[in-house]
């Protein structure tokens, strides 16, 4: 079984852009970790504190962590082009009413 070090817990604390983790302990549980500063790790020791969105915290002995895995967040939208836009226009105004939308001005 592998552990993991403080070190590594915070490399994904402080990773850019930060993206949410599942941290799996020894005992099976696991804690989700939503955001960098739900978490306090000690620096010099191996003990970090979780805090949860029910002002409730818990410790934990870091060495205890078996693995770390980060959770899907949501996609980030791909920026529209213009030419998506000019297709979208036509396609509204083929299936619009004459008259409905007003001629693209140029």
């Amino acid at each position: 079984m592998r552990t993991m070090t403080t070190e590594q817990l915070r490399r994904f604390l402080l990773a850019q852009p930060f993206r949410p983790f599942t941290m799996h302990l020894a005992d099976g549980r696991q804690i989700m970790v939503k955001h960098p500063e739900f978490v306090a790790a000690n620096p010099v020791g191996r003990t970090a504190i979780v805090f949860y969105p029910d002002d409730t915290f818990e410790a934990i002995d870091v060495l205890l962590v078996t693995s770390i895995k980060t959770i899907n967040g949501a996609r980030r939208r791909r920026r529209r082009t213009a030419s998506h836009c000019r297709r979208r226009r036509r396609r509204r105004a083929a299936y619009a009413p004459p008259g409905a939308f007003p001629p693209p001005s140029r």
